[in-house]
């Protein structure tokens, strides 16, 4: 089954998440990929995560396709314009990538190229809108494709933890009615945030990935506790990461936990490693998954 048809049938989802390398080396990358063969349903390619300048994800997404895996390519508005955005993501069609994750992209200046000119010609929903005329045949401005139409399983981010929340409920109606078919969610560390999120859009039939983000250190924690908006890790995960001696296998149990309280209530999860992808398989053992 693709992906999509895994949506579709209502299968409990997981996805986990690859960072290109800052060069061309892509031998670990792969590597990383197989621990988790036939043990996810997915794996993101990041686009430039952070700003940081990398390998692009289409080429990697195309690696993965090669090698058997089902790869969704992260796209940002950030990086190109319109025309960029439609020739790669026809690009991805013709590599017979079908998954895309649509997002805005954080800003250059948070990068390794704080100098770097942002693009943002569009948003997000746009893109959604743009990706859903690409699948009728046509482009933004209704030129016709030649050939035939691309088709793709489109998916899309929301903050559970922001405030105010509605902003982010108004936007996911939408990009569902943009065509977005499933969410991966921000971070996820305090399960009753993310059941109030839940209890606020039950009215939309959509799917979504609770976002697992690993945590290495209690200094990672205050830090997004301070500078990622609507990450809230509370003070007990910090302190069982301040007084670990063994900082991957707390942040294991810490994740497996997490996603033990978390899975009745959603879709499927999304881990995010940040550069750990070879503990991914000690979460998915510890998590039973």
């Amino acid at each position: 089954m693709t992906f999509k048809e895994k949506i579709q049938a209502g299968k409990f989802l997981l996805t986990s998440e690859i960072g290109p390398p800052k060069g061309i080396e892509t031998k670990v990358l792969l590597e990383d990929a197989e621990l988790v063969r036939g043990r996810v349903d997915a794996i993101n390619v990041t686009d430039l995560q952070s700003s940081v300048m990398r390998l692009g994800s289409l080429a990697v997404c195309g690696l993965l396709k090669q090698k058997g895996f089902e790869p969704i390519f992260q796209v940002t508005c950030r990086d190109r314009n319109r025309l960029a955005l439609q020739s790669d993501i026809l690009s991805a069609a013709s590599l017979d990538i079908e998954n895309l994750l649509l997002l805005t992209g954080d800003h250059t200046t948070l990068g390794d190229h704080p100098d770097a000119k942002p693009v943002f010609d569009l948003d997000s929903v746009q893109l959604l809108q743009v990706v859903k005329k690409l699948q009728e045949g046509q482009d933004m401005k209704g030129n016709k494709l030649e050939g035939a139409a691309p088709k793709f399983c489109m998916g899309a981010v929301v903050n559970p933890g922001a405030d105010p929340l509605e902003p982010q409920i108004a936007k996911m109606e939408k990009k569902i009615a943009a065509g977005a078919e499933f969410f991966q969610t921000q971070a996820v560390y305090d399960a009753r945030i993310f059941e109030n999120f839940l209890s606020k859009v039950k009215h939309l039939k959509t799917t979504i990935l609770a976002g697992i983000v690993l945590l290495k250190s209690a200094g990672m924690a205050k830090y997004m506790n301070k500078n990622v908006a609507g990450v809230s890790v509370p003070d007990n995960l910090i302190n069982e990461m301040q007084e670990t001696k063994d900082k991957v296998a707390q942040s294991v149990d810490i994740a497996s936990r997490l996603i033990k309280e978390l899975k009745p209530m959603c879709q499927g999860v999304h881990i995010m490693p940040i550069g750990w992808d070879k503990v991914v398989p000690r979460v998915l053992d510890a998590s039973g998954l």
